[in-house]
């Protein structure tokens, strides 16, 4: 018997109802599957799967458009010294602690001014999305972001840029985020929040919280959370000291070894490592705080193991080539990208 259900607008899916879909979405990319192993993994599948609420077509169509985007792009092949200036003002950067579930934390100050360009601002975030997953514990396939709010005015304001960072997070890394803590925004945040909503999928807005600092629960959200030793004094914890570029470059280059070595050996994930349907369904669930209606969460995919040499491009090509995405296959609601 079928154990589907409603939970919402959401599917409920056994194991074994979960193994067909994941069969289903092969058979879709078609012969693309054999060079894009780790992107074609069941751990993989199953989060582009719970992105499109298990509609296999549109699952399909998301995930050949991502294999695209990583070949056009090759976001693992981005290194701390092709981005390193736009991380000067610590306007976003990994913290060097994960929260009480293991899970990275990307800290976001969109008050601190930044010129570069919406193109360049995507490519450091991809690069922090990149180096956030690889660090992210066994099991654990979710990140935080801690946004602080100080410094943020009307002049703070870019749709484009807010768009732009919906659109790399819900497409080509969706199932990433678990949660997402604006903390403190003004009054005046409220009027720009309902700009942007239509943005943001059901699934994404639902892991967003607002958390104020003279809030009665707020030191309980935290406390929950985080060490509060490590967590930085403006997000109320007790660590003093500033963002240290030099410190954290350190970091960074130590990060670029480790994904240099990950891509070449081709391994999975360590939160993708041996997740099926049927162990992913019988792992411990995830408890944290987090807004959305989750049941099974999937994974992310492993970066691609792209090499540069003059025969990659003909690589590529030959790949695009037999990556054909069905336009028919849209979901109606999935957002455009900007021109």
């Amino acid at each position: 018997m079928s154990s589907k259900k409603l939970q919402g607008a959401e599917l409920t899916l056994s194991p074994a109802e979960q193994q067909a879909k994941i069969n289903e979405v092969r058979k879709l990319i078609g012969p693309a599957v054999d060079k894009f192993p780790a992107m074609c993994s069941d751990a993989s599948i199953l989060r582009f799967l719970r992105a499109r609420n298990w509609h296999t077509k549109r699952s399909a169509k998301l995930l050949k458009e991502t294999l695209i985007w990583r070949l056009e792009t090759k976001p693992d092949m981005i290194r701390w010294d092709d981005i390193a200036q736009q991380a000067e003002t610590g306007k976003v950067y990994k913290a060097d602690y994960f929260d009480k579930y293991g899970r990275t934390v990307l800290v976001m100050k969109p008050g601190v001014p930044n010129s570069y360009s919406v193109e360049t601002q995507m490519r450091y975030l991809v690069y922090c999305m990149e180096n956030a997953i690889l660090d992210l514990k066994p099991r654990q396939e979710r990140m935080v972001w801690l946004i602080d709010f100080e410094g943020w005015n009307m002049s703070s304001i870019s749709v484009k840029v807010t768009r732009e960072t919906a659109r790399v997070l819900q497409d080509r890394y969706p199932e990433r985020l678990g949660l997402a803590i604006l903390y403190n925004p003004p009054k005046v945040f409220e009027s720009f929040w309902i700009m942007v909503k239509p943005f943001l999928e059901k699934r994404t807005y639902k892991k967003v919280k607002f958390v104020y600092p003279n809030a009665a629960d707020t030191q309980k959200v935290m406390e929950d959370l985080f060490d509060m030793d490590k967590l930085e004094s403006s997000f109320g914890g007790k660590w003093t000291q500033g963002f240290d570029f030099v410190a954290y470059s350190k970091r960074m280059r130590e990060g670029d070894d480790k994904m240099t070595d990950f891509v070449i050996s081709g391994a999975p994930l360590p939160s993708d490592q041996n997740v099926t349907a049927e162990t992913r369904q019988s792992s411990a669930p995830d408890n944290s705080l987090e807004l959305s209606e989750d049941g099974i969460s999937s994974t992310d995919e492993t970066a691609l193991n792209l090499e540069s040499s003059d025969e990659t491009e003909d690589w590529h090509m030959s790949c695009k080539n037999e990556i054909k995405v069905d336009p028919n296959a849209s979901n109606s609601k999935q957002m455009k990208q900007s021109k």
